[in-house]
């Protein structure tokens, strides 16, 4: 399966930014870190934001949790997931979202792993992956989505 390009992906981002949580895997509070940015532009596009990192209790004044399966309560169908973890880390993440019917997941670029766009599509992931970054093309699709 090709990545899933800006040209591709209309539909996913649509689907993506149509929830009404967003889960941040891999925030950070050093600055200087994508986890950090990441988390900082869904705040500052008031999108309901949850970072999560089993090694912090909080980034950016928010409540940290460990995991996804920490979310609660959650609404696996409202819940969006920008996952900014080395690749290795990445595919545990998807199967934890799969198990918990979590089905928009956007791999920050990094965040890849090999064959993970088919390894999403077995699982019933819809994966934004292979280059687009929420920091660069989230603007262009957040202006039509609904809170």
């Amino acid at each position: 399966m090709p990545p899933r390009t800006r040209a591709t992906t209309s539909s996913f981002f649509s689907n993506f930014f149509s929830s009404k949580l967003y889960a941040v895997v891999g925030a950070s509070n050093d600055p200087t870190k994508y986890g950090n940015k990441v988390l900082k532009w869904y705040i500052a596009n008031q999108r309901p934001t949850i970072p999560v990192n089993p090694n912090e209790t909080t980034v950016e004044d928010l409540q940290c949790v460990p995991n996804l399966s920490s979310i609660i309560p959650l609404d696996a169908k409202n819940t969006s997931v920008s996952v900014i973890t080395p690749g290795k880390i990445t595919k545990q993440i998807l199967e934890e979202a799969a198990k918990l019917g979590i089905r928009r997941v956007w791999l920050q670029p990094g965040a890849e792993f090999p064959d993970c766009g088919e390894f999403a599509e077995r699982v019933g992931i819809d994966l934004i992956y292979g280059g687009p970054c929420v920091l660069v093309d989230g603007p262009k699709f957040i202006v039509n989505s609904v809170i």
